[in-house]
């Protein structure tokens, strides 16, 4: 599911079913340094709360009878001048749950299934 403002700039090879657009920081965030810019957003996700975050993303699950989920952004992570507000979203997660968000893609070794909930 994405969880951007806007779609991808480049074709994708798979479709995206699902948008949780709460998810996604504001625009005006952009022009912020890192610092801040983290800082206002898990303010956002603080006032979302877990509970609801979760219940979100369970009505997904069972709408797609899928209980793994990926929560999608389009930066390029292996360029270590970039970042991406998905790993601060799962930084927030794992402060406030307990629970790992795990990497997926070229930054992982391998593949493990977590659960999100």
């Amino acid at each position: 599911m994405r969880i951007t403002l806007g779609a991808p700039r480049f074709q994708l090879t798979y479709q995206l079913r699902h948008v949780v657009r709460e998810l996604a920081p504001r625009r005006e965030y952009f022009s912020k340094p890192l610092p801040e810019f983290t800082s206002v957003y898990r303010a956002d996700l603080d006032r979302l709360g877990a509970a609801w975050v979760a219940a979100r993303l369970q009505e997904i699950a069972e709408v797609e009878k899928e209980h793994r989920l990926v929560l999608l952004c389009f930066e390029d992570l292996t360029d270590p001048a970039q970042w991406c507000h998905r790993r601060i979203f799962a930084r927030w997660w794992k402060d406030v749950t307990g629970d790992e968000v795990r990497e997926l893609g070229p930054l992982a070794d391998r593949y493990e299934q977590g659960t999100l909930m």
